[in-house]
């Protein structure tokens, strides 16, 4: 692994992003991001004929909003409470 990734204030080589794992909640929410990713973009293309639809122009960007910045960021941010 590349040196960027160690820690340099310890004196072991211990890797920084050791103890960064996903738990079930976090694949939980990154799929309920997903979902909306793929909802977003078929509520785009069902539109009716003509382009200025609500559904194109406001429905779609909105749930694609909350999928790509809403969701899938806080599934990777997201620590659940350890137990000590």
């Amino acid at each position: 692994m590349s040196k960027l990734f160690y820690n340099k204030s310890k004196a072991t080589k211990e890797p920084l992003f050791k103890y960064w794992s996903f738990s079930r909640i976090n694949y939980f929410i990154f799929g309920i991001g997903i979902i909306f990713i793929i909802t977003g973009y078929f509520v785009m293309a069902q539109g009716p004929e003509n382009v200025d639809s609500f559904s194109s122009l406001y429905l779609a960007p909105v749930i694609l909003f909350l999928g790509y910045l809403i969701f899938i960021p806080f599934s990777l941010i997201y620590q659940s409470k350890s137990k000590k």
